[in-house]
């Protein structure tokens, strides 16, 4: 039995609602979940940069007793509210939309890691950063010293570099590499740190500026150095605020 042009498209129009309401109720039911394993990962990759997670760590607590955060401007002063008078949370700041206004209207994220014994002892800084790779958006969080200057420790990831090659920045091998360099020279000039093109395997052949290069893989490499010395760069009025024992002002 043939049916009618009418039934056809009315059956259609019925399905399409039914499916489309469906999935909406789905998107809505695991909403809440997909919150939380962005929030687990964000805590993961900031913890990462300072430590190395086992995976048998309840990483939100763990996060929670160890880092204190504030969101600063290009300028070095602290922002606590939004445009409409709320509060700002440093972990909930988007720093890939960040990224695409102009650098003076950047919010950027600080947090700090906190001594295990004391509270209130910081151990490290931890900074976002983020950038262009070879094919698509690459970030991380570096982690410094208090002398604000020496690399503690730096995590990496990427949307779409090439496996065995770019996408190679996510591995311990080469973020283990910036471990202990230097991001300024003696003179205070912001140096950052730069992956060198090509990968000679002695790290005795590179200077506290260098990190050795991943093989085929040398605009990746191009697209961190660019995004960490710009990142440094924004964060530098901060640092020397930081530095010179200046109390931190607010702004909002």
């Amino acid at each position: 039995m043939r049916r009618s042009n009418l039934y056809i498209i009315a059956f259609s129009a019925i399905m399409t609602i039914v499916l489309g309401g469906l999935l909406s109720i789905t998107a809505v039911g695991l909403k809440p979940m997909q919150q939380k394993a962005i929030r687990l990962d964000t805590r993961k990759q900031i913890l990462g940069a300072v430590m190395q997670l086992t995976g048998k760590e309840d990483v939100l607590t763990l996060y929670d007793l160890r880092t204190k955060s504030l969101v600063v401007t290009a300028t070095g002063e602290v922002v606590k509210t939004d445009k409409d008078g709320n509060p700002l949370v440093a972990e909930e700041v988007n720093v890939g939309k960040e990224y695409k206004k102009p650098v003076e209207e950047r919010l950027l994220p600080v947090f700090q890691f906190m001594s295990e014994s004391d509270p209130n002892q910081i151990e490290a800084y931890i900074l976002p950063v983020y950038g262009n790779g070879l094919w698509n958006k690459i970030w991380g969080f570096v982690a410094l010293e208090t002398d604000l200057n020496t690399i503690k420790g730096f995590s990496m990831d990427h949307k779409a570099e090439t496996p065995g090659l770019g996408a190679r920045i996510t591995s311990k091998d080469i973020q283990n590499r910036y471990v202990g360099k230097k991001l300024f020279d003696d003179q205070g000039n912001l140096v950052s740190v730069e992956m060198l093109k090509g990968e000679r395997g002695d790290p005795s052949l590179f200077n506290e500026h260098q990190v050795d290069g991943m093989s085929g893989a040398t605009l990746t490499a191009k697209g961190v150095n660019k995004m960490l010395k710009n990142y440094m760069d924004y964060y530098r009025p901060f640092f020397k605020r930081i530095s010179s024992g200046e109390e931190l002002t607010s702004i909002q």
